[in-house]
């Protein structure tokens, strides 16, 4: 596709220097996730499993009780489904209530809520509507509180985090018409003019953006005389003369979502409101994003609770051939299935959460590993209630209503749910961010082998350095304690649990192993085996998935809290989960990847175009991408700030 004559035009190779520049480039703390790519099992970085301290318990069970009751009694989920809308009465109780500052430093007037308070109380407004939940986690994991808190001068926290915290809704607006994964295309300029940057340009998909106060922007500042230049971050009042929201979009679920289509034109910023230096706003977005995405898995878990809640319920009542459907092994399967995974979500989601909160390791790969996981498995679990509701799990729940039957909501749930595979990065911009994570060691040793612009000495030099890693680090690819019988005997209780530690061990190594043969194979074309790293993370997220089960079993034995039964569910998740883990190993080799590759281009070239014959295309007429050249805006503002 061509770029639009304001759009930069940008060669692969500059696109992946731009998402390299923006990464963290080291690693000053631990990862488990990191480790375990690596071939090297360290339970001892999670287990014992993390606990919060007694104050933040206190204080975080108090605001969930709070937040219940708001729940429970000010929510219409149904109403809001119906008008596709979130009252402003809604709104406007969950700033009372202090939602809009869970995450916020209680001296600017926030809760302080832990990251693992945080996302319970996600999942507890998720389950009540996804749509504020989506609110709620847009505004405080992404939109303006997490970069000040991360980035922010103290001028600006002391600013606008107390306006974040009680009154005011903040959005973060990245993705352009043309520019959604790759950021080195993004054409919103930010020039300097004064003490002021001019923004011109549009933003798309900007969840909040209709009802915002305050916007996070990254715009490109020209490089120019005392301007290094770059994709830069700034907080943008959304009131400003030249702001204008164009339209607030409609989707296939989350219906109350206030998403639309901003334009800036000839906006004037401050330069007090720029985030850190210019260039710096890649770095600052993913950054952000490292505690941003566990957002998404925490209402992925409240939508497994749900949906194991309606299945138990249901399966119970519903008869089929003299015993309920629970009892049919078709249907049983799926229920365990509900079950086991939204235990092992929930083991992720607060093992990652609670490291996150003592900042002892780095948890980047965990993060994105259980927002990956998390809505990959969210989406089956929703479609796996839907089957088993059968034709009630496809009808509305005011059309079951109507005809006097529970108002159960299963395909909204599905609905809802569909969007975490895509939003704070694709499923497959997922597993390209991972696998560059996870093979970070092998390039800081040996990627000059494979850089076809390093000189012959330059490849010479990393060949010896590569040849020392490696002398170091293959050997301990053979063996380890996944092999020894009694290894990991702590998790042998009334169920063993060990021997599934002893798999994820063994399956780290040969997982290691098999990312080194891929290099050593394609080495340079490693990058475009899209569908191998794939499988690669996917095998990575579920030896972290049952580690992070076998972690909380145990803690909750040791508490006293469900120990048998969470014994039984991790037992129950492992099992299914090495299922998977082999059938990704085989399909490492054993894949269409190749032959794939040559129908696409035979599609794209024409070549079967005769297989589309015989329909009607209902789509309407129009551009594939609207048209985001900068200038005035020629629609009403549809801008909506509640108060």
């Amino acid at each position: 596709m061509s770029a639009t004559p304001h759009q930069p035009t940008v060669t692969e190779r500059e696109a992946r220097q731009v998402a390299e520049a923006a990464r963290e480039q080291d690693w000053r703390r631990p990862s488990f996730a990191k480790e375990l790519f690596l071939g090297r099992f360290r339970l001892d970085l999670i287990h014992p499993h993390p606990l919060p301290a007694d104050e933040d318990v206190q204080r975080g069970e108090e605001f969930l009780a709070k937040l219940r009751d708001f729940c429970e009694t000010k929510i219409d989920a149904a109403l809001i489904e119906r008008e596709a809308l979130i009252p402003d009465e809604v709104i406007n109780g969950l700033k009372e209530l202090g939602a809009f500052g869970m995450k916020i430093d209680t001296k600017y007037g926030g809760l302080g809520l832990t990251q693992v308070y945080y996302n319970k109380s996600l999942a507890l407004v998720g389950s009540a509507n996804p749509a504020l939940g989506a609110l709620l986690s847009a505004h405080q994991s992404i939109g303006v509180p997490q970069p000040l808190k991360l980035f922010g001068t103290q001028e600006q926290k002391d600013t606008f985090l107390p306006r974040c915290a009680r009154t005011d809704i903040s959005a973060f607006l990245l993705t352009e018409p043309d520019v959604g994964s790759d950021p080195a295309r993004l054409a919103t300029s930010a020039v300097p003019d004064g003490d002021d940057y001019v923004l011109d340009g549009v933003k798309l998909w900007t969840t909040n953006g209709v009802v915002a106060d305050l916007l996070v922007v990254m715009a490109r500042v020209p490089k120019s005389e005392g301007h290094k230049g770059g994709i830069t971050a700034f907080v943008v009042e959304a009131a400003s003369e030249g702001v204008t929201v164009e339209n607030r979009n409609a989707f296939m679920g989350l219906r109350g979502l206030e998403n639309g289509v901003t334009r800036f034109h000839q906006v004037r910023v401050p330069a007090a409101n720029r985030i850190g230096p210019e260039g710096s706003g890649l770095k600052i977005a993913l950054t952000t994003l490292n505690t941003g995405r566990l957002s998404l898995p925490a209402m992925c878990v409240g939508a497994g609770k749900w949906c194991l809640k309606i299945a138990r319920e249901w399966s119970a009542a519903r008869e089929q051939w003299g015993k309920p459907v629970a009892f049919h092994e078709a249907v049983g399967a799926k229920i365990s299935f509900i079950a086991a995974t939204t235990f092992a979500l929930e083991a992720v989601l607060d093992l990652s959460s609670q490291m996150a909160d003592e900042d002892r390791n780095d948890i980047r790969i965990e993060a994105a590993l259980a927002k990956l996981y998390g809505s990959e498995m969210a989406c089956l679990m929703a479609d796996e209630l839907v089957q088993i509701r059968g034709g009630r799990g496809f009808e509305t729940a005011d059309s079951l209503a109507a005809r006097g039957e529970r108002a159960v909501p299963a395909e909204q749930v599905l609905r809802d749910l569909r969007i975490n595979r895509i939003f704070e990065g694709s499923t497959e911009i997922m597993h390209l961010l991972i696998a560059r994570e996870a093979v970070d060691a092998h390039l800081s040793v040996a990627g000059d082998l494979i850089d076809p612009d390093k000189s012959l000495s330059d490849k010479a030099k990393a060949g010896a350095n590569a040849g020392v890693f490696y002398a170091k680090w293959l050997p301990k690819l053979v063996a380890g304690q996944g092999q020894l019988p009694r290894a990991y005997a702590e998790f042998n209780q009334e169920v063993d649990l060990s021997p599934h530690l002893r798999y994820v061990e063994r399956s780290a190594r040969k997982l290691a192993r098999s990312t080194f043969y891929a290099m050593s194979r394609w080495q340079g074309r490693m990058e475009t085996k899209q569908g191998f790293l794939g499988r690669i993370v996917d095998i990575g997220a579920e030896l972290f998935a049952m580690s992070a089960a076998c972690v909380r079993a145990e803690l909750l034995r040791t508490t006293g809290e469900h120990g048998r039964e969470a014994y039984q569910l991790a037992d129950a998740f492992c099992r299914q989960s090495r299922i998977r883990v082999d059938e990704l190993f085989g399909r490492l080799w054993t894949n269409t990847d190749d032959l794939d590759r040559k129908v696409v281009k035979g599609v794209l070239s024409g070549t079967y175009e005769w297989l589309e014959q015989g329909i009607i295309d209902p789509s309407g007429e129009g551009p594939w991408i609207a048209d985001a050249t900068p200038g005035p805006s020629k629609t009403k503002n549809v801008h909506r700030p509640i108060r």
